[in-house]
């Protein structure tokens, strides 16, 4: 009688995924949801980059993923700068599409779309202002990340320049998370960063908006 011989663990690669948030914006500041508005670094922003970007090139990158945006393709930039890398700019990886929330401060929202906001905190699909869904993001970037990702050698790291909401359905699709479950995952402040580890039954969350001391989180995921 023949001996099955058990099918061997799969092989290994150790990749790594950084998803690092942009630098602060005036509308960060001003609790306005961008979504895809397309708003610029503060000057504190762009000094935020740059001391994010000295950090993460002591990880040696080997590629660089961003948002075509300004305030994602100005912070990817100084990581660029100091690394060499070229920066690939991808529209799927943009913040979350909200219509008429855009523009709007986080109490502007709560008194003109109280039931909508409502409804999203409980983890419902919900289209804030007329918008995309969060699985909609996902289904977006998350396929760019992995593609990206299957370019690199093994043990090699890709960081990915984007926004709070993408980074967190991204992590969230990554993870296999049901996505009601994704707010659990919280926010990133400005120019901190989530690692993602490959082991082999996939990919793990190793550090959550890491970079500096705890700061409140100024975004569209508030």
């Amino acid at each position: 009688m023949t001996q099955q011989v058990p099918d061997p663990a799969p092989a290994r690669r150790d990749r790594r995924i950084v998803l690092w948030r942009h630098g602060q914006t005036a509308w960060n500041l001003e609790r306005r949801f961008q979504g895809s508005t397309d708003i610029e670094l503060t000057p504190a922003g762009l000094d935020q980059a740059r001391r994010a970007a000295r950090l993460l090139a002591a990880l040696r990158p080997d590629a660089i993923l961003s948002s075509d945006l300004k305030r994602t393709a100005a912070t990817a930039a100084e990581l660029a700068a100091l690394t060499g890398l070229e920066v690939t700019h991808d529209e799927a990886l943009r913040e979350t599409y909200a219509g008429d929330w855009q523009g709007l401060t986080h109490e502007e929202i709560v008194e003109r779309f109280g039931d909508q906001y409502a409804a999203w905190k409980r983890g419902e699909p919900v289209r804030r202002g007329g918008g995309e869904l969060e699985t909609e993001v996902a289904e977006r970037a998350a396929p760019v990340v992995e593609r990206s990702v299957e370019k690199l050698p093994p043990g090699g790291t890709l960081v990915v320049v984007s926004h709070g909401g993408t980074i967190r359905t991204t992590i969230g699709r990554l993870l296999g998370l049901e996505p009601r479950t994704w707010e659990a995952l919280g926010g990133l402040s400005n120019c901190c960063w989530s690692v993602l580890g490959e082991g082999v039954r996939g990919w793990r969350l190793m550090e959550h908006n890491a970079g500096t001391l705890p700061q409140p989180v100024l975004g569209d995921d508030d």
